[in-house]
């Protein structure tokens, strides 16, 4: 199990914006990863999606990683930020835009 846990943490650390989902940001295999991948394209967020769905145990991985128990989850600089109803929350209310250029990712100027 370590492996997929050390595969996790890497992308976790090694990019400023990853989103563990079902399917790809361009063919999402759920409705909750693709309500995700609309908000981040819409705010213009580089981030890289990371498919579940290709892997039983990175799917399980995931969700003990975070103490999380459903898909997608958001990680911006190595912390999870949250799930769908936390992520269209936060920019239903424009404080995702915030959070993301306080942790210093360039997002398009909010509409």
């Amino acid at each position: 199990m370590s492996g997929i846990n050390d595969y996790i943490d890497s992308e976790v650390k090694g990019n400023d914006v990853v989103l563990f989902m079902k399917g790809t940001p361009g063919f999402p295999q759920c409705g909750f990863s693709g309500q995700v991948v609309q908000i981040l394209d819409y705010i213009g967020a580089d981030y890289k999606g990371v498919d579940v769905l290709t892997s039983a145990e990175l799917r399980q991985g995931i969700k003990e990683y975070s103490n999380w128990p459903t898909i997608p989850q958001l990680y911006v600089k190595g912390e999870f930020v949250g799930g769908c109803d936390i992520i269209r929350e936060m920019f239903q209310a424009g404080e995702l835009q915030t959070f993301l250029a306080e942790k210093g990712v360039s997002v398009k100027a909010p509409a």
